[in-house]
């Protein structure tokens, strides 16, 4: 199932329309180029509609918003949903400041998104819970583990269900679900926490997995979950003594470059629930 996800993607070769933030745009680009996609950036609204056109998939990215670029937001969004595109939403630290909850607030009511992809904290204010985030980061407390994993699941899937989307809660153990089958899967390392990036990276990737694969949207959303984790365990068995986490974030976009569909299909580690 994973193998036939990763080849769609490098076969279709998927060119993905993304309205990022600044930050990460260029670990972004280079992400979705490893996994055989192919990035193009435009946020103004002079050109997003007709770039979006062009597009196999929007990935829309709050993490650096600002008013400028919400026009186009929501003209690339209509467009993409008039075209049958997918669409992600990014909803990075969505609890930090009233004007991105209010943003989010608007995004969501005028544009169906196909995926949101965010960390535990996030996906809690998307689901009406109050939380303290630190900047954009997750709240520690909000920790996913074996003990409350349960709850974890039914959060993410009464999230997806009210949404009418699909859910990728990313952390410890990422939650990928529809509503109903939600795929719970146990790859990464802790040191991917210290890279500027890799769930904006994800967000991308994911956005060329569903793309790629429009009648399996669940199991790509899962497929580029997994493949993120995976390439982080990977990424970091190459590592030295000598060096640190910028070389780490590059590590994990060269393994995405390198892995096989065989290795992915037998290195994710998941269960459905």
């Amino acid at each position: 199932m994973w193998k036939e996800r990763m080849e769609r993607v490098r076969e279709k070769k998927p060119l993905i329309h993304n309205i990022t933030n600044y930050v990460t745009a260029n670990a972004c680009a280079n992400i979705l180029l490893a996994c055989g996609a192919s990035p193009i950036m435009a946020d103004d609204p002079e050109e997003v509609e007709e770039i979006t056109a062009l597009c196999s998939g929007l990935n829309i990215n709050i993490g650096t918003l600002s008013s400028r670029t919400i026009p186009s937001m929501l003209a690339a969004g209509k467009k993409a949903n008039s075209l049958g595109s997918p669409v992600l939403l990014d909803p990075v630290g969505v609890g930090a400041s009233g004007f991105r909850k209010e943003t989010v607030e608007r995004l969501l009511k005028e544009i169906h998104f196909t995926v949101i992809r965010g960390n535990v904290s996030e996906i809690k204010i998307l689901a009406g819970s109050d939380v303290n985030l630190r900047g954009v980061d997750a709240d520690g407390a909000d920790r996913v583990t074996e003990e409350n994993l349960s709850q974890a699941v039914a959060l993410a899937k009464a999230c997806a269900a009210e949404k009418k989307t699909i859910v990728a809660m990313t952390g410890t153990i990422d939650i990928i679900t529809d509503g109903m089958t939600a795929y719970c899967i146990r790859n990464g390392h802790p040191s991917m926490g210290l890279v500027t990036g890799t769930g904006c990276q994800l967000s991308a990737m994911t956005t060329a997995y569903v793309a790629a694969n429009p009648e399996a949207a669940l199991e790509a959303a899962a497929a580029a979950t997994g493949l993120m984790g995976l390439c982080g365990e990977r990424a970091f068995r190459r590592m030295g003594n000598d060096f640190g986490n910028v070389t780490y974030g590059n590590y994990i976009i060269d393994e995405v470059c390198r892995v096989t569909p065989e290795e992915l299909e037998q290195g994710i580690r998941y269960e459905v629930r």
